[in-house]
């Protein structure tokens, strides 16, 4: 796959994994006889993945992730394999081998395992095929744990071209699932709220957020996780973007949130840190000049998006 980004059409094409121009074909993975066919093309093209590592190719001028399905099996057998979509006129699969490549492979020296944040943070491949690899990445972390039925506990099988998995004992019909996350830029006036986790590395601040629950909008999600959070009422709430996440399979609801009041009170759980920023400090962690050494996220994250349109005064 060629750069061929379709950035431009919604704000959600400028942030990291959203850009994927594969023709999925979800009205043709009920047909296997289609889906085989697709498979013997010879130019047919997989995605490898070892556990949740990709698997990439070093061609001495950077890296390829799509291997031919011979290619493919000199790396490791294949666990699962799943019919991701068609890029022109070349279907595109994913493969998953075992975690490691095995010490018996045959593949050459040039093959190697680069987790998928230092790919997409080093810019190791295109876009379109970093947003097949986190497609890959999410629909085959599903496939390794979920290969028992969870009404009856026997042993699924693979059926719609990867996206389906059926038990034949109690005829249950399982699916891959996607974990929505609220993350939102809360403002208050001419400043925003961002915190920090323990986990951060030293410095950095982000955008507040959390899993959206059952039987809860996404404005009251946004609601809920900033008074949890930070001690926050919100009020007015809008949807700016959206951000495919494989870390393991989240969709990430960027949203822009009006808090009615300013009084932080963190729930130390949760957070590390949390205060109001001005848009000049902001500036300064995007550009990491800020006296103190403070950041935000890379680029490749929604919260950085989010940040960047507020700070440059595109929110409404």
């Amino acid at each position: 796959m060629q750069d061929e980004p379709y950035g431009g059409l919604d704000y959600s094409s400028l942030t990291g994994f959203a850009i994927n121009p594969l023709n999925r074909l979800s009205e043709r993975r009920h047909e296997p006889k289609v889906i085989e066919a697709f498979r013997a093309l010879p130019n047919a093209k997989t995605l490898v993945l070892a556990g949740e590592i990709p698997v990439l190719r070093c061609t001495g001028n950077g890296y390829e992730a799509e291997f031919t399905f011979m290619e493919a099996r000199t790396i490791g057998p294949a666990r699962e394999t799943a019919f991701l979509g068609l890029y022109g006129e070349d279907p595109i699969f994913a493969t998953l081998i075992e975690h490691e490549i095995p010490e018996n492979s045959q593949a050459g020296d040039d093959i190697t395992r680069i987790d998928l944040r230092s790919i997409a943070t080093q810019g190791l491949v295109a876009p379109p095929v970093l947003g097949a690899l986190s497609q890959a990445k999410s629909l085959m972390y599903w496939h390794k744990r979920h290969r028992y039925c969870s009404n009856c506990g026997n042993m699924t099988i693979v059926s719609s071209a990867g996206w389906k998995r059926d038990c034949p004992y109690c005829q249950a019909a399982h699916f891959p699932r996607t974990d929505p996350v609220v993350i939102m830029l809360v403002r208050f006036g001419d400043l925003c709220l961002l915190g920090r986790q323990p986990s951060f590395i030293k410095g950095m601040y982000s955008c507040l957020a959390g899993f959206l629950e059952a039987g809860e909008t996404i404005e009251d999600a946004v609601r809920r996780e900033t008074l949890e959070e930070a001690g926050i009422k919100v009020g007015k709430v809008s949807y700016l973007a959206s951000q495919p996440w494989p870390f393991p399979a989240s969709l990430m609801i960027g949203c822009v949130a009006d808090a009615l009041e300013d009084k932080i009170g963190i729930d130390e759980q949760e957070l590390e840190d949390a205060r109001w920023f001005s848009r000049e400090e902001v500036r300064q962690m995007l550009g990491k000049t800020h006296p103190a050494g403070l950041s935000c996220p890379p680029q490749l994250a929604i919260a950085n998006l989010l940040i960047r349109f507020w700070a440059s005064n595109e929110l409404v």
